[in-house]
């Protein structure tokens, strides 16, 4: 006979078992009200009975509990296999849980005879009970442990195999620039992110250690500046000298080999500007040289007098420093007001034959709807032997009533407008007349582009008309050459070809990269490619002549229902050549624990989700692959000698709900977080019949909902259209409650580099480290801890001394929320 009455820890354990397996039991009849898994329900009520036999002091608790730790152990390996971090979550509470009702405390109170005094037939008899109930449960969570060890050596996620040594070399890395330089942001037009210094290779990478540590000043100034604040910039290395630009717009040159300051420019923008983003990700080099003729097309004057706004003069009304006489070579900078600066290399002064006497163009000519800030250029302008090309940031989500996403030329001497691509009026590209302006609202290019001047074009990556998530009101010029790459002529500015690779896009899917150029072997022919990153996950690699796949393009089925009153593509193009994940499921839901991994369960069964191009809706739609991108803006890294790519794809699922609108002033989603001073009301569309609510789909505690890894190195064979390795990558170390360095496989911003050593780097995952790879295989083969998120795309250059130099900027990012700082860090191997 046992006692009636349980002791404290036995109420204790009653208690807890009794509410996690309520909250699993309520939790459980929604989710299976919704038509999902019966397993929380029913575990939920097996919870609470063995709460009741708990209080009652059964033994018969015990096995009632390994009864449901091995039908959650067999439950979780038939849902996810042995994938380790989705079994961890599922069996995380029921294992720790069991050992605490193995405790001698628990089982010693569930065991004891009342009144059992001391006599030794009395304690036999209770060590008997108490070895007899402890059996099973024990056995059970042995198992578990065998099976998580199990896990543990397994690698679901990793494909596994070796890029080849070396190709026949058909793109001539460096043409006649020297090889020791990195004079572009890609390190040339053709934006391969490839060097072809090979002095660090995979045998000596791990010695290499800080050469020399720059901090440039510059941080987050408070409330004023927009949330995404972010130091994404990559230095430029040209003769001795690297020069970057900082988040508020400063220009600064270093000394290559000692990283000593050697001049500091301020593009004193104009205050109170109506931000999104507050960036500068790179400068631009003109060499000089003899001028090239510019297509003798009608020029107009760039100078400061603007006809358009007050508010556009006093953009460009800013004092510009001292200037110079004579640049026989130029920097162009692009600043948050929206001018393109050109300043000398030699003393950064501005140069004063360039914009009509002033230095500087004026990006708000012809512009409607002058709002300043809300366009400018984020990304560094395209140069040529005659031109500046210039795309431009519109702000996304705020209105239907915003300015131009016109592309235009400038002559690279005088800073006078050549031509204008406006997409809105595609075949007239000659300047506007005094009073014109151009299409408002049409679709921008924020990232960077790429350029062939032996084929004559320029190849634009293009964004579409806000708002992203409704396109009822679009043209059909906007619908043409929204998430399109454009390749224009370099002397006309006219359309040679168009590939669009998201139709109608709701989804804010634009091209988010630099197309890479690189001359390829496919199918026995040698063809001039480029190859396109997209946020969707797919990698386009087309003939650069034509804008014709060379590898296969698809179109195929896409989810039929739309938003009332919109519209949506039956089909969708997909590259051969893909990172589209699994279409998620009820199984691929995660969390931490049971709990929060059911609220992801239920919320995934109450959102619309069909897989890729579920459109928006009221309800709420689940976006897989997120606007985050499976690539950004850092696109990837092209080694021309292999013949493949160096990717990091990112996977983070979104929620897109509309919220419709009654009148063009009320705030529908900013709600308490309404943007401070001049700041934008991003995501309330006024003007549009819908605002929209834009947010990571994550659980409870803040962690993603769906399983990881969401973020990987590859390497890909371009001439096979095949991924060749693919390897999780990155730690949630500085993302995690628990600062543990876990290697889960996280999400990176910021591009790769390649070296012809057959290294490759980069800085951007979200935990503060930079680390270089075996490009051959995607070892993981050095690593070194930031300051600050590395959100920006290395770069490499040969010193003064001899030594390969590679460079991270470390300035964080304030959507992603890693560390701010100001750090500019080179790394060198130890001098001889």
């Amino acid at each position: 006979m046992q006692h009636t009455r349980p002791g404290p820890w036995l109420i204790a354990m009653a208690v807890l078992c009794f509410g996690l397996g309520l909250a699993l039991l309520i939790g459980g009849v929604w989710l299976a009200a919704l038509g999902g898994s019966w397993f929380y329900l029913c575990t939920g009520m097996v919870l609470v009975a063995i709460s009741v036999l708990l209080y009652r002091r059964k033994a018969s608790a015990l096995w009632l509990y390994a009864a449901l730790a091995l039908a959650t152990l067999a439950w979780s390996v038939w849902e996810v296999g042995l994938d380790w971090w989705p079994l961890a979550a599922r069996l995380d509470l029921v294992f720790v849980l069991g050992l605490l009702l193995l405790a001698p405390w628990t089982v010693r109170s569930l065991t004891r005879e009342h009144g059992g005094g001391s006599d030794e037939t009395t304690q036999q008899r209770n060590q008997a009970a108490y070895r007899r109930v402890r059996i099973p449960l024990a056995s059970v969570l042995v198992v578990t442990i065998g099976v998580c060890i199990a896990s543990w050596l397994t690698q679901p996620h990793t494909i596994e195999g070796r890029l080849p040594d070396r190709h026949a070399v058909l793109d001539a890395p460096g043409g006649s620039m020297t090889a020791g330089e990195w004079p572009a942001y890609g390190r040339t037009g053709k934006g391969q992110r490839f060097s072809p210094l090979a002095q660090i290779t995979p045998d000596n990478v791990r010695g290499l250690d800080i050469a020399w540590h720059y901090h440039t000043g510059d941080v987050k100034r408070g409330k004023s500046d927009p949330e995404e604040t972010t130091f994404e910039a990559t230095p430029l290395k040209i003769g001795e000298r690297l020069f970057l630009c900082t988040p508020h717009q400063s220009v600064i040159a270093l000394d290559a080999s000692s990283g000593d300051e050697i001049w500091r420019y301020d593009t004193q923008v104009a205050k109170d500007l109506t931000l999104q983003h507050l960036t500068c990700r790179g400068l631009s080099y003109f060499g000089g040289g003899p001028a090239a003729p510019s297509g003798g097309a009608e020029t107009m004057s760039s100078g400061t007098d603007v006809p358009t706004a007050s508010a556009a003069r006093h953009a460009t009304a800013a004092r510009i420093g001292p200037v110079s006489d004579r640049c026989d070579a130029m920097l162009f900078m692009p600043t948050a007001d929206g001018r393109i600066i050109a300043l000398n290399p030699d003393d950064g002064k501005v140069c004063k034959d360039f914009g009509g006497g002033t230095g500087q163009i004026n990006l708000w000519e012809h512009m409607p709807n002058v709002k300043p800030g809300s366009y400018y250029s984020t990304s560094p302008v395209v140069v040529t032997r005659s031109l500046i090309i210039v795309g431009g940031t519109v702000l996304d989500n705020v209105s239907t009533h915003e300015t131009s996403g016109v592309i235009r030329a400038f002559d690279v001497r005088t800073g006078e407008l050549v031509w204008n691509w406006d997409s809105g009026n595609p075949d007239s590209t000659r300047p506007l007349g005094e009073g014109a302006t151009y299409t408002a609202n049409s679709p921008n290019s924020w990232s960077i582009s790429s350029v062939d001047e032996s084929l004559g074009m320029v190849y634009v990556p293009m964004g579409n008309a806000p708002p992203d998530q409704w396109g009822a009101d679009r043209s059909e010029s906007e619908e043409k050459y929204s998430s399109s790459v454009v390749a224009l002529d370099l002397e006309t500015g006219r359309v040679r070809w168009v590939f669009q690779t998201v139709h109608h896009d709701l989804w804010d899917y634009d091209v988010p990269s630099q197309p890479s150029l690189v001359d390829l072997k496919i199918g026995g022919k040698t063809v001039p490619a480029l190859v396109q990153a997209t946020k969707q996950g797919e990698l386009y690699v087309l003939d650069r002549r034509t804008g014709k796949p060379a590898l296969p393009v698809t179109e195929q089925p896409a989810p039929s229902r739309s938003q009332q009153g919109d519209h949506v593509s039956l089909t969708q193009p997909v590259s051969k050549l893909s990172f589209n994940p699994p279409k998620l499921t009820e199984a691929s839901m995660w969390g931490a624990t049971l709990l929060d991994q059911l609220a992801c369960r239920i919320e995934f069964k109450r959102l619309r989700y069909e897989g890729r191009y579920t459109p928006p809706s009221t309800r709420g739609s689940l976006i897989y692959p997120g606007n985050f991108g499976v690539f950004n803006w850092g696109g990837i890294a092209v080694d021309p000698q292999r013949q493949a790519a160096f990717t990091t794809p990112a996977y983070l699922a979104f929620v897109s709900r509309l919220v419709p609108r009654k009148d063009d002033k009320t705030f529908y989603v900013q709600g308490n977080k309404r943007p401070f001073g001049s700041l934008p009301a991003l995501n309330e569309n006024f003007g549009a019949p819908y605002a929209v609510q834009l947010y990571p789909f994550l659980s409870p505690l803040g962690i993603p909902c769906q399983a990881p890894p969401w973020g990987y190195v590859a390497g890909v064979d371009l001439n096979e259209g095949r991924i060749v390795w693919m390897h999780k990558n990155g730690t949630v170390r500085d993302s995690s409650m628990l600062p543990l360095p876990f290697r889960m496989g996280v999400p990176s911003l910021g591009g790769p580099l390649v070296t012809g050593g057959g290294v490759a780097f980069l800085s951007g995952t979200i935990d503060n480290y930079v680390r270089a790879y075996d490009m051959a295989t995607g070892e993981q083969l050095w690593e070194s801890r930031l300051p600050a998120g590395g959100q920006a795309t290395p770069m490499t250059y040969m010193g003064s001394d001899g030594r390969q130099y590679i460079v991270v900027v470390a300035g964080g990012h304030g959507s992603l929320g890693t560390k701010v700082g100001d750090d500019v860090i080179a790394y060198a191997l130890p001098p001889d």
